[in-house]
C-alpha cells in the first residue's frame, strides 16, 4: 500500500533535486537567468521546494567510535587549513557507512582540498587498512601528485596502519592528522562526508553491496566532481574549476 506521507517537490536542476535555495540561484545565475537570491527562495518556499537537508548520521550497532592517540600517529601537518594554492598539496580523507539489506559495507574517499576533487574511493564490507589503501592508491593512479602532497586523515586504525604508511612512503606523500577528540580539524572531510550521506548514502536502503557501490560511485564520479558546484570554488563544480585552472596555466605559459 502507497505511503500517505507527501514528500515536498525538489529544484530538479543538474544536482538531481538536492540544491537549496543558494545554489539553485547560483545555477539560474550561470546559465544567464536574471533574478535575485530572495525571489528564488520565495518561489521555492511558495512552491514546497526544498533542497536535501542532512540528517543525524546513522552507523550500524557497535560501529566506530572516535579513536584514541596510537603511538605511530602522524602530526598535524594541515593545522585546519582548508585551501590549498595549488592541486595535489593536501589530500583530505574519511570513511563512512552505507546501509544496505545485506550489511553496513564502508566507504574511503580521500579528496583534494584545492578543488574539491574527489581524487580516489572505494568500498568494501568491512572497514580495515586496505579499504583506506585503495582510495590513496586510486587517488595516487589519477592524479600522480609529486612528492610533498599531505594526506589528512583521522587516528583511526586504517590511518596508522604500516599498509597505508607505507603507500605514502613509496608516492612521497607526507601522513597528517588532527587532534582525536575535536572534529574540526577534519572538518572540510567532515563536510563532504556529511553531503554524500545526505544526497545518496542515508538517503536510501541499498538491496545489495554492489548496488551500493555502483550507485555511491557514480554519484562521487558524476555528480560531486563533474556537476555539484561549491562556494568556496566561486559556484564551479571541482572539474570546471581545474579546468579553468589548466586554461589560464595554459595561456599564461603560451
Amino acid at each position: 500500500m502507497p505511503s500517505s506521507r507527501r514528500r515536498s517537490p525538489r529544484y530538479t536542476g543538474r544536482a538531481g533535486g538536492n540544491y537549496g535555495a543558494p545554489k539553485v540561484f547560483a545555477e539560474l545565475k550561470r546559465a544567464g537567468d536574471r533574478t535575485s537570491r530572495k525571489r528564488v527562495a520565495r518561489l521555492m518556499r511558495d512552491n514546497g521546494m526544498v533542497g536535501t537537508t542532512r540528517g543525524r548520521a546513522r552507523r550500524p550497532k557497535g560501529g566506530a567510535k572516535q579513536a584514541a592517540p596510537q603511538a605511530n600517529a602522524a602530526p598535524d601537518l594541515v593545522k585546519r587549513g582548508f585551501s590549498a594554492d595549488g592541486p595535489n598539496r593536501a589530500w583530505f580523507a574519511g570513511i563512512a557507512y552505507a546501509r544496505t539489506h545485506r550489511g553496513w559495507p564502508c566507504l574511503a574517499v580521500a579528496m583534494d582540498i584545492w578543488s574539491r576533487m574527489i581524487a580516489g574511493w572505494s568500498m568494501s564490507p568491512h572497514m580495515t587498512a586496505e579499504l583506506a589503501d585503495d582510495a590513496l592508491k586510486m587517488a595516487i593512479a589519477r592524479r600522480r601528485p609529486k612528492r610533498g602532497c599531505v594526506h589528512h586523515g583521522d587516528h583511526g586504525p586504517q590511518y596508522v596502519s604500516l599498509l597505508l604508511g607505507e603507500t605514502m612512503r613509496e608516492a612521497g606523500i607526507g601522513p597528517s592528522m588532527g587532534s582525536v577528540s575535536p572534529p574540526w580539524d577534519n572538518a572540510a572531510m567532515e563536510s563532504l562526508m556529511g553531503l554524500i550521506k545526505s544526497e545518496r548514502v542515508h538517503a536510501r536502503t541499498f538491496e545489495t553491496r554492489g548496488r551500493a557501490a555502483l550507485e555511491i560511485f557514480e554519484y562521487i564520479g558524476c555528480s560531486c566532481n563533474r556537476v555539484r558546484i561549491h562556494s568556496a570554488l566561486g559556484h564551479l563544480s571541482p572539474e570546471e574549476f581545474e579546468a579553468r585552472h589548466m586554461e589560464g596555466a595554459a595561456k599564461t605559459a603560451a
